[in-house]
């Protein structure tokens, strides 16, 4: 599926075939490595969710420290995303990228010696500060490459990369933590944090040689080819990485900024549900094997990958966003109300934890392929940055008020009452504010 979508092309339109070929070459030269550093960071973020489930018995954590904890990495990624945001388009993607896998590689590999609660917050702490702009560089970043009728697409890939990485924390988080625990003397989710913070100081070694920080500076890339990308984007992308390095009065005084901002809070808060609590979704209904959770817990991920990409293209190919966006909060919604019903079988458990996968999964790229098409070339560093920095407030707030709830009422329930229509009230809030594209905008 993933495939099929790299070497789509520019979906929905029939542009020249010089076109076609140039967005092939740059797709498969730039999105499979940012592919894969986006999902090794996000498996380095959310792995707790399956590191809980012995930590907490291991280290003395109760479901609030755990969620505090989980918080405190979001502090420290709102502090620094649109600083890292502002370097990436003073300095480039090769320096920025490079920066943040390795330092943030090392860290998750540092958490393994975590023996305390403190130490565990002060290693999350820096987790998010050394990740932080990771995700709005990708966003910027695609700007400097594809036109605006192709970026739900592409960012689907990455977003494919949430759940992808969820499946890959299922299928060998809880082998590690089950069956290399008490090796050489250490626990199994010691072992997880140390084996899956190695690629990413990997990738951070391969980035300063892999990337080209613009098309201009891309080698790959004959004069012709520079001068025909230009062409099919809405800005030059030179331009807009060389006035994208300050924030200017016209984007913090941009309203759009706090509306996109409100509706990517509701968004992550939903996504980071699934993201941090899934797999104790699956133990309380009765599953007790760490890696019999891991394995179940790969079904929604991976449905939800298929699905993910399956909206963006389509959203790509009728070049509709609102409504699409829509469909996906209020699925999303549903799923989620529906779980407080607590259902009696394993298999509508999973079903609906499937269907909020899809559904939040995918409204993921179809909402970041709307706020680069509303901000000045000279503001959009600033605005993906601010909008995103304020947006995932929702990391610090959503896991310790979750981790709250649960420690005082043994569920999750209440917290859903708030967050399913949240959810819902986001996609008609994008609906209502949002004008319809036109064909021409799109099409740029």
């Amino acid at each position: 599926m993933i495939k099929s979508l790299l070497t789509n092309g520019v979906s929905g339109t029939h542009p020249p075939d010089e076109d076609r070929v140039l967005d092939r070459k740059i797709t498969w030269r730039i999105v499979p490595f940012l592919f894969a550093c986006f999902v090794v960071l996000f498996l380095e973020r959310i792995n707790v969710g399956f590191a809980q489930l012995q930590m907490k018995h291991d280290l003395g954590f109760t479901d609030a420290m755990y969620g505090l904890a989980a918080g405190v990495f979001y502090l420290g990624y709102v502090i620094c995303e649109v600083p890292s945001n502002m370097l990436l388009a003073r300095y480039g993607a090769r320096k920025t990228f490079s920066r943040i896998m390795l330092f943030s590689g090392i860290t998750a590999m540092c958490t393994m010696l975590a023996s305390t609660p403190s130490a565990y917050f002060a290693l999350r702490f820096m987790l998010g500060v050394f990740e932080a702009g990771f995700f709005p560089g990708i966003i910027l970043y695609m700007t400097y490459w594809f036109p605006p009728h192709r970026r739900a697409g592409i960012m689907s890939v990455f977003i494919a990369g949430v759940a992808t990485a969820g499946m890959l924390g299922g299928l060998f988080s809880g082998w590690i933590m089950r069956d290399m625990n008490g090796m050489l003397g250490l626990f199994g989710w010691q072992w997880m944090f140390a084996l899956e913070g190695l690629p990413a100081v990997a990738l951070g070694l391969v980035a300063r040689v892999c990337l080209a920080d613009s098309p201009a500076e891309a080698k790959w890339l004959s004069e012709t080819e520079k001068t025909r990308l230009d062409a099919m984007l809405a800005v030059p992308a030179s331009a807009a990485r060389t006035d994208g390095t300050r924030v200017t009065r016209s984007i913090a005084a941009n309203p759009m900024v706090y509306l996109f901002a409100f509706v990517y809070f509701t968004l992550t808060c939903a996504s980071l549900t699934l993201n941090f609590w899934l797999p104790l979704m699956i133990r309380d209904f009765g599953v007790n094997d760490v890696a019999l959770v891991s394995l179940y817990s790969v079904i929604p991920n991976a449905i939800g990958v298929v699905g993910l990409i399956i909206i963006a293209r389509h959203s790509d190919h009728s070049r509709e966003r609102r409504w699409h966006f829509l469909l996906c909060t209020a699925g999303g919604a549903v799923a989620l109300g529906a779980l407080t019903l607590h259902p009696h079988s394993l298999v509508i458990l999973l079903g609906l934890l499937t269907v909020a996968c899809v559904s939040i999964y995918g409204a993921l790229p179809v909402f970041w392929a709307v706020p680069p098409t509303h901000f000045a070339a000279r503001d959009t560093a600033a605005g993906i940055a601010l909008v995103s920095s304020i947006g995932i407030t929702s990391g610090i707030v959503n896991p310790w008020a979750l981790g709250i709830v649960r420690s005082r009422t043994g569920s999750l329930d209440d917290a859903i009452y708030i967050l399913a229509p949240l959810l819902l009230l986001s996609g008609i809030v994008l609906l209502a504010a949002v004008k319809p594209a036109r064909r021409s905008d799109v099409a740029s």
